[in-house]
């Protein structure tokens, strides 16, 4: 059998927070456990409200956040055994972030391009200009845009949507085997938010790329993902092959999650199928 990608096993985080006559913990994250194998790529979709503790298992699997109880390992190897400045790095160049708001993921007094070409050498060891620049290139094509659209301009200067495939180009500089995504298509105008899904796609089917999608979108989840943790208070209550799950939801917080959105065709199509 060989060694996971990833693996979460009883991972939780709690919070210590101070009021003004006492001091109290708060679980965000209680008992997670899931595991991505390799050489099998997926799109997992990490579903919840605001506050189900979806973006605190993000944080974790990116080692930004410490877990307070159970662990985390990639490749084998846990993560809180990575402390050295060598050691981020080589972790950073295989999880690869993409955040909510791309306005947020570049320095606005920064152009595009040097941006993209400094990534390409610290993280991916590219000091030739050129190579860099054909790396950057091959990259943005990969999202649909190309060196030659974003040379010399600066984050403000494209919209939304083109700044977001961008920040994914560049976490691609790397050729990283897991991207987390945490609410990636929420500050995108609603027309281009599909245009972003079928990119995770392509990167799982071509580039052969895992990829952890952390939304509130059930819409999005069901077109895109292989499968579906859905969560609620930390903790996990639902979870399988994403069209499955999300098509006939068996516990009653994933049915009201249902129920609350206006679901897709294909979702309406295929729960009637499942009465």
């Amino acid at each position: 059998m060989s060694e996971a990608l990833l693996e979460l096993r009883g991972v939780g985080k709690t919070y210590g927070r101070r009021g003004l006559f006492a001091s109290r913990r708060v679980k965000a994250v209680e008992d997670v456990s899931f595991t991505i194998e390799t050489g099998r790529p997926v799109i997992l979709a990490i579903i919840g409200e605001s506050g189900s503790g979806k973006s605190t298992v993000a944080r974790m699997v990116l080692n930004i956040v410490r877990p307070t109880s159970g662990t985390l390992a990639f490749r084998g190897r846990d993560l809180a055994s990575i402390k050295s400045a060598a050691d981020r790095r080589a972790f950073m160049r295989e999880v690869q972030p993409i955040f909510q708001n791309p306005f947020e993921a570049f320095n606005p007094l920064k152009r595009l391009d040097h941006y993209l070409f400094s990534t390409a050498r610290r993280l991916a060891g590219v000091a030739d200009r050129t190579l860099a620049e054909r790396q950057a290139d091959e990259a943005l094509h990969a999202v649909g845009l190309s060196l030659q659209e974003v040379r010399g301009r600066f984050p403000h200067e494209l919209s939304g949507g083109q700044l977001q495939r961008a920040a994914i180009a560049r976490a691609l500089l790397s050729k990283p085997s897991l991207i987390v995504a945490d609410e990636p298509v929420s500050m995108v105008d609603a027309s281009l938010r599909m245009a972003i899904v079928n990119v995770f796609k392509e990167l799982r089917d071509r580039l052969r790329i895992s990829i952890i999608y952390i939304t509130h979108d059930l819409a999005t989840a069901y077109y895109t993902s292989d499968e579906v943790i859905i969560m609620r208070r930390g903790e996990i209550v639902e979870r399988g092959a994403a069209r499955a799950v999300l098509a006939a939801p068996r516990h009653p917080y994933s049915q009201q999650l249902k129920d609350a959105v206006l679901a897709p065709p294909a979702l309406r199509a295929n729960a009637a199928g499942h009465v």
